[in-house]
């Protein structure tokens, strides 16, 4: 039940599962909308600081799920899956894993590159390592811009895969991650 089987997802990788996609999504839209705030707006310093909390928090629970992925069972492939199916699931899983942490150390690099550390909610602070580079605030950001973009886009190609294994293959394939 809490754990995976050779069958199905169990309930901690499916809560951290859709938890995820909540806060990339989520992560994305403000990220995006808070790029236009000017000085004057309430939300000029609110938004910045929500949007590193919840990505340190993205950090720490990907993190985490990285942890119980390797401690625990995955769910065997469907059998009925091509073996380019699945090797296309397992590098669409890899480059999701990837852009995430690229997105949130890019994330970590534009916001400490003026030497100050990350409040998370005013809960802890995240040290500041400062400027390791030229230029890194613009560089990264370009980069946490991109990948973010990347990452939203294959998240959409990976829930569109999913439901068309259910609608159109009519496999297990998202039954195994909604119930």
């Amino acid at each position: 039940m809490w754990k995976n089987s050779e069958t199905a997802y169990g309930l901690v990788t499916k809560a951290i599962h859709w938890l995820t996609v909540v806060m990339v999504f989520g992560l994305f839209a403000v990220g995006f909308w808070m790029v236009d705030l000017t000085y004057y707006s309430p939300w000029y310093k609110t938004a910045p600081h929500w949007h590193k909390s919840v990505g340190i928090i993205l950090l720490i629970i990907t993190s985490l799920r990285l942890l119980w992925r390797w401690v625990n069972v995955s769910p065997l492939p469907i059998s009925s899956h091509s073996n380019s199916v699945k090797k296309a699931s397992k590098i669409a899983h890899l480059v999701i894993y990837v852009l995430l942490f690229v997105l949130m150390i890019s994330g970590y690099l534009i916001s400490t590159a003026d030497d100050r550390a990350i409040d998370v909610f005013n809960w802890f602070s995240i040290p500041a390592l400062g400027e390791l580079f030229d230029k890194q605030a613009d560089i990264s950001g370009f980069i946490h811009q991109y990948v973010a973009y990347i990452l939203v886009a294959l998240s959409i190609l990976h829930g569109a895969a999913a439901v068309k294994h259910h609608v159109i293959d009519k496999d297990e394939t998202l039954k195994r991650m909604i119930r």
